[in-house]
């Protein structure tokens, strides 16, 4: 795909999937989208964890409170707080958030160009009942990391519907 055709193709999937394993050498690509994301200061915050084991994933999704639990395979992404600098004030700057979200944007991406679905769940992850923490224990995340997302992929069972967006000249402007 193109990549203007892979982000208009790019949303959020919340069906079902078929039971198709995903190829590890696919797994492998899409978090190597991920790792090439920036990162805030270069300091490359964001880890990636892949499960493809049926056992595990039977796990995780024990745990999970969530709409993907038939996905072949997940990709739980794991953030580390390390401090870029400090501003004038003495303030630390941490770029976390933005180290992960612009590696699970690239994720996405990939995902959809190669022609799988998924769908960023992370309130789920990281709300008062600590599923993430849940899910980071059974994977042995190490305690200075945060599990904050968990990506399923897989292909497809239902039709995939597009959301219709705002048109453009009600959210960009030129001036």
């Amino acid at each position: 795909m193109e990549l203007f055709d892979v982000i208009a193709a790019r949303h959020s999937y919340r069906g079902s999937y078929l039971p198709e394993q995903v190829p590890r050498a696919d797994l492998q690509r899409i978090m190597e989208a991920g790792l090439a994301a920036p990162s805030g200061c270069n300091k490359q915050t964001t880890s990636l964890i892949a499960v493809d084991d049926p056992d595990l994933l039977t796990q995780i999704y024990g745990i999970m409170d969530s709409f993907c639990k038939d996905a072949p395979a997940v990709i739980c992404v794991t953030t580390k707080r390390i401090v870029a600098y400090k501003d004038g004030w003495g303030n630390d700057r941490c770029y976390g958030v933005q180290d992960y979200s612009a590696a699970i944007e690239n994720m996405l991406l990939a995902i959809t160009a190669l022609g799988y679905a998924s769908c960023w769940i992370e309130g789920h992850v990281t709300d008062a009942d600590e599923q993430g923490k849940q899910i980071a224990a059974l994977l042995h995340v190490p305690e200075d990391e945060s599990l904050i997302c968990v990506l399923p992929v897989g292909k497809p069972a239902d039709e995939m519907k597009l959301v219709r967006k705002k048109p453009f000249e009600m959210r960009a402007k030129f001036v």
